[in-house]
């Protein structure tokens, strides 16, 4: 018996589950002419969701459970992961396999928020894991019935999930506040990029180019098929994909593949300081810089600017400003994908060196608060993510 159910003992009586639950058993027979509604339990106790609607003609095992709502439902090998939940009135009367356990809750004795916030804690988890073989993964429906809860009367039990509850909203409305304030902060850069660009466009203070008079822009390569022959993989030369763009900031650090030699004949290296810019795949328009030389496939194309016009970091900025058209333009397609000549033909201002160097500068400021902030919201999240274990340990002994 876990540490945090022991400790309740001596203020509230512990039951085994087999006092307030019953294990319900039956099945139907599946129709091939019917729809049915399949849920599944999610681990780590995140709840219990619609897996699929589908035809009987689809559901090879015809013998089936039909789930109620606000049942106990527990997964026969997932119940270790914390794969259990409380079926919502959504799913009611869906269906799931015998390697599903369902439980009729005594609600005279036992508050559904009670037992749906009790099965979320450590305690009642680590007697989850405790039961059964330690080689074998799954549990027993008698398993569940001997797990023990605290069982204060029940104006008690919902006294405490009126608690839990006001301090869960309480965690909530934090997390809330930070992510406005990550979008006020992203939203500064939006309006920086504007009033940059904008003002000093309107007052025809900087020339405008064509992209391509800026920098010389060119597809990845890689010509042989399939693309993922062994023979040219595994060398020293660096070999980027979208996700090596897309999970950087804006300096590319890491490359997920290398090429060899033979690899490198049938591509083409792009030098170090070039900007990366995804055309097609989900992450469509994100954009990178790169920092060693680097070959990459033609769903990616490389900016390099000309050193005597514009610089790398300035390119990266006016390209935030004025890539959207170009992306707008991809996606009204079934298939999206910049298109090249779109690409060459967008028009960046042309400030010179020297003004380029303040708005990176500006610009780079602000990107570094925002950063700042993300770094403080991942921490905050991590923070208010061990609040509600907290929370609920402290429940369950007694102690709200």
């Amino acid at each position: 018996m876990s540490g945090a159910i022991a400790e309740t003992s001596h203020q509230w009586q512990l039951v085994s589950l087999e006092k307030v639950i019953r294990h319900r058993k039956g099945f139907i027979q599946i129709d091939d002419l019917e729809s049915y509604k399949r849920c599944r339990v999610q681990v780590d106790t995140k709840g219990i969701i619609l897996r699929d609607i589908v035809r009987g003609t689809e559901i090879r095992t015809k013998a089936q459970q039909v789930c109620r709502s606000e049942e106990l439902l527990v997964a026969e090998i997932d119940a270790k992961m914390g794969g259990y939940g409380i079926v919502p009135e959504s799913l009611d009367g869906a269906i799931v396999s015998s390697h599903y356990f369902l439980y009729e809750i005594d609600r005279t004795q036992l508050d559904l928020k009670f037992l749906d916030f009790f099965i979320r804690t450590p305690g009642f988890r680590d007697q989850v894991a405790a039961q059964g073989s330690t080689n074998y993964a799954a549990i027993r429906p008698h398993h569940v019935l001997e797990y023990q809860i605290p069982l204060p009367p029940l104006d008690e039990q919902r006294r405490v999930v009126a608690r839990i509850e006001e301090l869960v909203a309480r965690v909530e409305e934090a997390r809330g506040l930070r992510s406005e304030a990550i979008k006020e902060t992203e939203a500064l850069i939006t309006a920086a990029l504007t009033k940059t660009f904008d003002q000093h466009i309107e007052t025809q203070r900087w020339s405008r180019k064509p992209l391509r008079q800026a920098a010389e822009i060119a597809r990845g390569k890689f010509t042989h098929r399939p693309r993922n022959d062994p023979r040219f993989y595994g060398g020293d030369i660096p070999f980027i994909q979208i996700g090596d763009i897309s999970n950087s900031n804006r300096y590319i650090q890491k490359f997920s593949q290398t090429l060899n030699y033979e690899g490198l004949k049938i591509s083409r290296l792009f030098p170090k300081d070039t900007i990366v810019i995804a055309i097609t795949g989900a992450t469509i328009g994100v954009t990178g810089i790169l920092t060693f030389d680097s070959c990459f496939p033609d769903s990616i194309v490389g900016i390099v600017p000309h050193q005597d016009i514009t610089t790398s970091d300035y390119i990266y900025w006016a390209m935030e400003y004025c890539k959207q058209s170009a992306i707008a333009e991809a996606t009204q397609s079934t298939q999206p994908n910049i298109n090249l000549k779109n690409l060459e033909k967008l028009t960046i201002p042309i400030p010179s060196i020297s003004e380029q160097y303040q708005i990176v500068v500006h610009l780079d400021d602000l990107q570094a608060k925002v950063d700042t902030l993300k770094t403080l919201q991942s921490e905050t999240e991590a923070e208010l993510n061990a609040l509600l274990p907290s929370i609920l340990d402290k429940a369950f002994k007694g102690e709200l």
